[in-house]
Formats: C-alpha cells, sequence, structure tokens
C-alpha cells in the first residue's frame, strides 16, 4: 500500500531537564511530509533540527506527541518492531558519515542489507549496483581513511539506500564538506530522490540546499516558524 504521507508529526515535544530547567528542544510541532518530498528542515543553531530529525527517524522518544511513518505511530512499537522498521524503511546519513573504519566501502554498505537479513550474493550484487550509481565504482575495497570527505559521504549515502527504504534521513549530509563537494552531494540526493521516488528530509544549514527542496521548515526555538515552497524563499541574516 502506498500512503499519501510518508512521515506525519502531531504535536511533537521534546524537553529537556537542566537542573531546574527545561529546556525544550521541540516544541508541539506538525508536519506532514508527502511520499517522494524533498524537505529541508532550516534555523538557526539549537532551533532544534537534530532533535527533530531523531524523532522522525526513531532514535529519540518524544516527551509528548506522536510521528507516524506510513501511518504507523512509532511510539507503540517496542524494541524489535523499531529496530525493523528502522533497518528497512529508513536510511540515514549523517554529518560525520559514521563509516566503520575498519571496513571497505563494500562492506559499510553491506552492512545494513546483513541485518535485514539479505542474502550474501544479492547483497554484493546490489553493494556494487549503488556503490556504481553513486560514483565510486571503482572504490570499492578502499577503507575510509583511504576515501576523501566527499567519497565518504558518497559510501554513507549509498549505505542509507543499501535496503530501498521509503525515507532518507540526512542530518547536515554537507556540514564537514567543502562547497564544490557540498554541491555535488546535495544534487546527488536530488537525483536520487527524483529517480526512485525516496522522501529525502534534510537537518541543514547549508543555504545551497533550498535550491532543491520541494519545501523549507523554518524552525525557531522548538516551533515551526513557517513553511515555505522553494519559489517564495526569502532568507534573512538572523536565519544564516
Amino acid at each position: 500500500m502506498r500512503y499519501e504521507y510518508t512521515v506525519e508529526t502531531e504535536d511533537l515535544a521534546k524537553y529537556y531537564q537542566l537542573g531546574e530547567v527545561v529546556v525544550k528542544a521541540l516544541d508541539g510541532i506538525d508536519l506532514r511530509i508527502r511520499r517522494g518530498e524533498y524537505l529541508s528542515i532550516m534555523g538557526p543553531s539549537g532551533s532544534g533540527k537534530t532533535t527533530l530529525f531523531n524523532m522522525i527517524g526513531g532514535l529519540d522518544r518524544p516527551t509528548r506527541g506522536r510521528v507516524y511513518i506510513d501511518e504507523v505511530d512509532i511510539s507503540k512499537l517496542d524494541a524489535y518492531e523499531l529496530a525493523w522498521l528502522r533497518c528497512r524503511k529508513i536510511g540515514y546519513i549523517f554529518q560525520t558519515f559514521n563509516l566503520i573504519p575498519v571496513l571497505t566501502a563494500l562492506e559499510n554498505v553491506t552492512l545494513p542489507m546483513i541485518f535485514a537479513g539479505v542474502p550474501r550474493e544479492e547483497r554484493m550484487r546490489r553493494a556494487i549496483e549503488i556503490l556504481n550509481r553513486v560514483g565510486l565504482g571503482d572504490r570499492l575495497h578502499h577503507k575510509p581513511a583511504e576515501l576523501s570527505g566527499g567519497q565518504q559521504q558518497r559510501v554513507a549515502i549509498a549505505r542509507a539506500l543499501a535496503n530501498d527504504p521509503v525515507i532518507v534521513l540526512a542530518d547536515e549530509p554537507t556540514g564537514n564538506l567543502d562547497l564544490h563537494t557540498g554541491l555535488e552531494i546535495i544534487n546527488m540526493l536530488r537525483q536520487l530522490n527524483v529517480e526512485k521516488g525516496v522522501t529525502i528530509f534534510t537537518a541543514t544549514h547549508d543555504l545551497k540546499m533550498i535550491d532543491v527542496s520541494d519545501r523549507i521548515v523554518w524552525i525557531r526555538d522548538g516551533k515551526v516558524d513557517r513553511i515555505e515552497k522553494r519559489v517564495d524563499v526569502v532568507v534573512g541574516m538572523e536565519e544564516i
């Protein structure tokens, strides 16, 4: 079954207790992300972007509210069910790449498929195909230390796509990259979004991301400040 909305949040909140102070990292977020949409979450440092990323990815539990993935309330899933959902429906891309340093590019990409129970021959075929797709067909047996930052992020993208997820969550995917390489990664994500119909959700400071996004959600102090289509975006200096 194909659902209209891949991700929905309802009154989503995350509070932290720091001594006698309550920090409201998120404070009532309502979002609907359509299948195949490219959505960017933007806002100043500390606005709640990464916290929202973690809530939608099932990496943290909300204080209040709900997150739905394909109409499933993930707060009601037990640890096994949540692990199954993260493995098969969500791909993650992190600013720091999070590759396993002792594994080759090929091995890093096959790892999620091992957890998903994909047979070895199919794992190898699929991993080689994806690495070729992201331009690393000649780097299959290189370890992360033997790759540039841009190449490592390409491996991370390939790994995120390994189990054909319905959504890819990218947290500051260009944050550790130079201008040129960052633009290459942004365009690659958009191309994958268009060709494969994968829903892309990015938490980012990178204003170049606006050019490829269908909608931009601006967050400030844990709340949605506004939601804009790409053609309507006007950026103020205080939002950079």
